[in-house]
């Protein structure tokens, strides 16, 4: 490594380094003060604190990066050209893309690190993070007894003092309320003074109480308590005086209770690039599976569809139809290693034909070779010898049938000459309820409709946030380069170290990293544009902006100075009189 690379690369690296800690300090104070009313007043040791501020702190990690390559890039290069370090490189015949080279790798080395802590690290630290924040919201505040009010927090028992000592022991005038019977307010306990300790490691509360008396109330057993026998079920009450007695309560519902992280998981902040692209074809098979049942389903919404009725599926739905009806016709047969169950479905019908037509033959063989010959019954023998008296009765049974229709046709005829004048006095109700049957059904057809809509708009939003934070894990990662893109350029073109003039700097362009980021993450997530856009248009609109100033660090712009400013008025004048004379000459 050259000397020069080794000057330049001892100029970044300390700025750097105490940029990102004042970075990644500032955005995690700004981030925990929303947060502040659930940590105090916990009793919260300082290992958990600790805990909690480490896992925000690499949570910070991914938007304070880009910030602290774009401030030490302006600090650096912005020292050099103050103390005309750089003029005398230029003298020296290095370029300005020569100078920046050694820093340039640096970053790219950077963005490789940043992409495996946006991936690995950060999901890992949330999850730790915002877990032990719940727990943390969910813990009880810390044991807190004050004058003259009743104190609750520990379940079952209230506890009164009328004055406390400035040592936080000694106690003066107490009332204990036990209801650990839940049967109201029938055991008490009153001392004229008290001391206050926690003890095996403040799992619990000791009191020792001086010159009191306790009182309980309850139902009798038989006999009180100087055993004269009374009725059973009888109220009654006792008390006892002492002049020093001690009592514990347990103190485990103080402590700081974990939650299982299995619950926090699902989480898209919690999730790398491998778990993303699960929970995307998840989403998108949930998305499918939903639309592919209200097809199916079209027949319940529309009374008037027949089976040769059919609503064409969309070719995305049909590919995945198709797709999931072979993977459930190839399951059972793919699932089986017996080569003798591996048949197709041919092969398994046809035994069971060749069984069926077997079984159906043998009975009729069976039934024709064992059939009896009955002889002839007695009315069949006359029929036999009266072949004239059976042709006369047949006569007759066809003559009273016919008789019998025409009586019924001329007492149908009469019925619907009456039920015709009733349809038409009726005929204006039934349409008015086919009607009123009709808009019913249309609604709730809207209604389903609707509900269904909605579902689906569920389903693409989801689908949305989660590739969107599929996307800003590389995006923020490259975020780097763009941002020293600009700070290297900007720093020579200003010439201005220290923590004034870059620091304003570096603070309107991150304001407008983030306002481009915060903007086109929400546009993506409404769907206004797509999600490729919503979130690398920031990244390409910095990185066109540092290759502008990067064109002009090299030509050596003033572009900060008013000089130049004049010199750009002056020659937009005088191309304005020219264009001007050009007019009246015409």
């Amino acid at each position: 490594m050259k000397k020069l690379d080794k000057l330049i690369l001892s100029s970044f690296l300390g700025p750097f380094i105490l940029t990102f800690l004042v970075v990644v300090f500032i955005l995690l104070m700004q981030h925990m003060l929303k947060y502040f009313d659930d940590i105090i007043g916990k009793g919260l040791g300082f290992d958990v604190i600790g805990q909690l501020l480490f896992y925000f702190a690499v949570f910070m990690t991914p938007v304070a990066l880009p910030l602290a390559v774009l401030l030490s890039s302006l600090m650096t290069f912005g020292a050099l050209g103050e103390h005309f370090e750089l003029t005398a490189i230029k003298s020296a015949g290095i370029s300005l893309l020569r100078t920046i080279q050694p820093i340039f790798f640096f970053v790219l080395v950077l963005t490789v690190c940043a992409f495996y802590i946006n991936n690995n690290l950060v999901p890992k630290a949330a999850l730790e993070a915002y877990s032990l924040l719940y727990d943390i919201k969910q813990k009880k505040p810390a044991l807190d007894l004050r004058e003259g009010t009743f104190y609750n927090g520990i379940p079952d028992i209230s506890i009164k003092v009328n004055h406390k000592f400035p040592d936080n022991i000694t106690l003066k005038d107490v009332i204990i309320y036990d209801h650990r019977k839940h049967d109201g307010n029938k055991d008490v306990t009153i001392a004229d003074s008290g001391k206050m300790y926690t003890i095996l490691n403040e799992r619990y509360l000791k009191l020792e109480l001086f010159n009191g008396y306790n009182y309980t109330e309850g139902a009798s057993a038989g006999q009180d308590v100087v055993g004269k026998s009374v009725a059973y079920g009888t109220e009654t009450i006792s008390r006892s005086k002492f002049a020093k007695t001690q009592v514990v309560f347990d103190l485990s519902s103080f402590g700081l209770i974990r939650t299982e992280k299995k619950w926090f998981q699902g989480n898209r902040i919690m999730r790398n690039l491998r778990e993303l692209d699960y929970d995307l074809d998840s989403l998108n098979r949930e998305k499918m599976n939903y639309q592919l049942s209200h097809y199916a389903a079209y027949r319940n919404f529309f009374n008037y569809f027949t089976r040769k009725d059919s609503v064409a599926l969309p070719v995305d739905l049909l590919s995945y139809k198709n797709m999931k009806d072979s993977a459930s016709f190839n399951a059972p047969f793919n699932s089986s290693d017996d080569p003798a169950l591996s048949v197709t479905p041919a092969a398994l019908q046809s035994p069971i034909i060749a069984a069926d037509s077997l079984i159906d033959k043998t009975m009729v063989e069976h039934d024709s070779t064992t059939r009896v010959i009955e002889p002839p019954t007695l009315l069949q023998q006359k029929r036999a010898r009266n072949p004239e008296r059976v042709k006369q009765v047949e006569q007759q049974k066809e003559e009273s049938k016919r008789l019998a229709l025409a009586q019924q046709k001329k007492r149908i005829l009469t019925d619907s000459a009456r039920l015709a004048k009733v349809d038409s006095i009726m005929s204006l109700s039934v349409e008015k309820s086919g009607y009123t049957s009709a808009v019913n059904k249309a609604r709730v057809v809207k209604s389903q409709l609707a509900g269904s809509i909605s579902t689906l708009e569920f389903y693409t939003v989801d689908e949305r946030v989660f590739r969107i934070q599929w996307h800003k894990i590389l995006a923020s990662s490259l975020a780097c380069i763009a941002m020293f893109l600009i700070g290297a350029p900007l720093g020579a073109i200003i010439k201005k170290g220290g923590l004034g003039v870059p620091f304003l700097v570096s603070i309107l362009f991150f304001i407008v990293y983030y306002l481009l980021t915060m903007t086109g993450e929400k546009w993506a997530k409404q769907g206004i544009v797509s999600v490729e856009v919503g979130v690398w248009a920031a990244d390409v609109i910095l990185l066109f902006i540092g290759l502008i100033f990067l064109r002009q660090a090299r030509i050596d712009a003033r572009l900060f100075e008013a000089d130049f400013y004049n010199v750009v008025f002056d020659k937009v004048s005088r191309w304005l009189e020219q264009f001007r004379l050009r007019g009246k000459g015409k």
